[in-house]
Formats: C-alpha cells, structure tokens, sequence
C-alpha cells in the first residue's frame, strides 16, 4: 500500500518546517514501513514530553496518511461539529495541534479555554469557500441588509467559515451550524419569525430549505462572490429579482461553494444507481444531485452508512476525495464495494473524484515538525491559532487582531457557537 500524498514542492514550507521536509523527500518511498519509523523520532519524544496534556485531531477530509497518524499516536479524528469541541470538553489537554484547514483550528480556539493554545501543522490550509466568504466580503452586504431589515435579519454562519463571520452571526442573534445540523438551526431561526442570512454555501442553504419544505421562491441567491471579492451594492441590479425578491424572501443565501462537491451531476447519480449502487452524497452537493439521491447528510452520516453497512452492499458516495478513499479500505474489510460518485470509466463522463487540495497542505513533514518545535520550545507564531486570525492562503501573510479586539470576537463567536450547540443538543437556546 503506497501513502497517497503528493508531495508538496519544497518551497511550499515555512522556513521552520524546510528541514523535515527536506528529510522526507529523501527517504526512498512512500510506504508505511518507510514513513512511520522516520516519523516516529519526532512524535514519539513530543508525546513523552507533553505526556496526557497534547490533543492531536484530524478531519475526516484529511489524507488517509494523516488520518491513520494522528489514531497511531491516539488523537481524535471527527467531523467539524466535534472537531470545535475538543478544547472546551477536554481541559486536561493543554496544547492541541490539528491536521486540518484553519478555520476548523480557528473554531477550537474561540472555545477554548485560556490556559490552552491550538495548533495547526499548516496555516496555508484553507478552505476555497470560505475563501470566497472574507470579512472583508462578507460585512458590507451584511451591513446593507441589516440596515433594510434591522432586527429582523439574522445570520447563520456555517462552520466553513472564519471566526469574524461568525462573530458577525452572533452580532445578529444567529448561530453556526454543522452540513448535520443545519436543519435544526435554519428551523430554530424560522420560528423566531427571522429573515436569514445564510454564509457561505448556497448549496448548503438551499438543500436545507428544501429539506425542511420551505417555498424555493423565497429563497434568493446573492451574486457570485468572485465577481466583487470586496462587497457589492445589494439593489435591483445585483440581485436576481432585484429587492422585490429579497424583501419577499424568508432566506438569503451567500453565493459561495464548493467546487470539490459542485462536480457532481444528476448523471453521476443515475449511472451508479442502474447498476445497483446506492447513491450517498454530501449536501454541499447540487440541489438535483440531493433529490435525485439516495440519501445525503454529513461525514458523520456517511461514515456512518459505511460503517453499519452489510456484506455484499455497494455504495457510491459523493464527497471529499480522501474521504471516499479511507471509507472504500474499511468497506473492503467488511465486504462491502466503495466507489467513488463522480470515478466513472466511461469517457462521456470526463470526471474523476477530487480531494480537497487546501487542507491537502496538511502534511507527514508538517505534523513531525509542528510536534518537534512544539517539543524543542520553538514553534513558529504563524502556527499558533487565535481567534479572528485570518492568514492568506497563498502567501501566508497573516492579519491577528489587538487583544481587546480578539476578546470582543470571542464573546460573539462564542454566542453563535453555544446557540449552535444549544440548539442540537436540546433543540433551543437561551443565549
């Protein structure tokens, strides 16, 4: 079995993270029996020097290599919802370095208590829908909505979002929300009589209202945020349907997506399930490729079909690439065919099952450096998470807010993420 990874090019790392990566080109393969041992001499004095107080964690999305690394060395691996939780439902543990993209490290820090810092082995991960859901993107079209509709607005910030956007939820009387609780928030929303503004998955947004039976036509789409990526004026002109449209609409949708998950087609769907596949996907899939499905839902949810699947079923799930690889090993072991929704051999189809390149990033070199600087007392300030941190994604340029600035983020972040958590775990909230 070969590790997946692609290697990144050399000049891709932190100065910090050179030499081990440098090692790591030289070793003669990718195999395991290669990997862990050289991987072990960093991890292994990291793990007796910070004892029970180190928390490694991992997305389900991450490469099978990190994922089966971050177990070997006992961390957690989850989906977003629990990921944000480590910190705040683990107090022992002191020092938490993720294998993932930043904002889910971000999420972790705004819960977290003052006596822990967060990690992330790569601060270039990023996230290219969230990416199209800055700030500086975000806030003045939220502003001008605010100003039409006042109190009445309220916004939902899915977890695929920066910690100022989700400040910004907590601002409006809003919450956060997980691809597996969207439903509950959206719905904990509606019966406040709110009009929502939904960021920054679309698609996301319209799955759900359908889900939930909500009228279609009084859910209205902003423009693509690749056309301003500053903000633009919200009136006739930008808006399909113009403000007619909005002031009738019971939920605002942020044009952002996921081009990982927006490949997949009705076509994919109909294909697997002619030859006896059932159909999973994600629900930051297409509103088509949702109905035409079989079933969608979280990674949770998938894994979870995987999981409790029997002998002989055959299963096409349409997500992350490198998630499909890890459930297609361990449907091999309980008998049960793994594929890939958009691997079609048949060239009509011109598409193949895509990983997410950013939180790609996240890579062997990079945990063995982030937990030996860790160790040594020298890790790189880039690395360590703050709440409202904001790192550009391709040059690394890092914006971190002044003390009272950041304490003000925290107190409405945490507001939309306890709503959040409030909402699941008990079906309201009092915050």
């Amino acid at each position: 079995m070969n590790i997946c990874q692609t290697d990144l090019p050399l000049d891709w790392y932190q100065t910090e993270f050179k030499p081990y990566a440098e090692e790591y080109m030289r070793l003669p393969d990718r195999r395991p029996g290669t990997v862990l041992p050289w991987l072990d001499r960093y991890a292994r004095p990291a793990l007796e020097h910070f004892g029970d107080a180190l928390l490694l964690v991992a997305h389900f999305y991450m490469g099978g290599e990190i994922v089966k690394l971050v177990e070997r060395y006992g961390g957690a691996v989850s989906d977003s919802y629990q990921l944000a939780l480590q910190a705040a439902r683990n107090p022992h543990k002191k020092v938490i370095v993720e294998s993932a993209v930043h904002f889910m490290a971000e999420s972790i820090a705004i819960l977290a208590h003052d006596d822990q810092s967060v990690w992330i082995t790569n601060p270039k991960a990023g996230c290219t829908m969230e990416m199209l859901a800055k700030d500086y993107m975000v806030e003045p079209v939220a502003e001008q909505l605010i100003e039409r509709y006042g109190e009445r607005l309220l916004v939902i910030a899915y977890m695929n979002t920066g910690g100022r956007i989700k400040a910004l939820a907590g601002r409006t009387g809003g919450a956060v929300c997980t691809s597996s609780n969207a439903p509950k928030i959206v719905e904990w929303a509606r019966k406040q009589g709110k009009k929502i503004l939904f960021v920054p998955d679309q698609h996301l947004g319209r799955n759900t209202a359908a889900k939930l039976g909500m009228d279609l036509s009084k859910v209205v789409a902003l423009p693509d945020p690749q056309i301003g990526r500053g903000g633009f004026k919200v009136d006739d002109k930008t808006v399909a349907g113009g403000l007619a449209a909005l002031d009738a609409a019971e939920m605002i949708l942020w044009g952002s997506f996921c081009g990982v998950h927006t490949v997949f087609s009705p076509a994919h769907v109909q294909y697997w399930k002619e030859r006896g596949y059932t159909v999973l996907v994600h629900p930051e899939s297409k509103l088509e490729v949702v109905q035409a499905s079989d079933g969608s839902g979280s990674t949770n949810f998938l894994w979870e079909a995987v999981m409790k699947a029997k002998s002989g079923e055959r299963i096409a799930i349409g997500t992350e690439g490198h998630f499909v690889r890890n459930a297609r090993e361990q449907g091999r072991l309980r008998g049960v065919e793994i594929v890939h929704l958009a691997d079609i051999p048949d060239p009509r189809f011109q598409s193949m099952g895509c990983g997410c390149a950013t939180m790609s990033r996240n890579d062997p070199p990079h945990l063995a450096g982030m937990l030996d600087l860790l160790r040594q007392g020298r890790p790189p300030a880039a690395n360590r998470v703050y709440a409202g941190d904001v790192v550009d994604e391709e040059s690394g340029a890092l914006d971190r807010l002044a003390l009272a600035e950041r304490a003000q983020l925290i107190r409405h972040a945490r507001l939309s993420l306890q709503r959040m958590i409030d909402v699941t775990e008990t079906g309201t909230s009092n915050v």
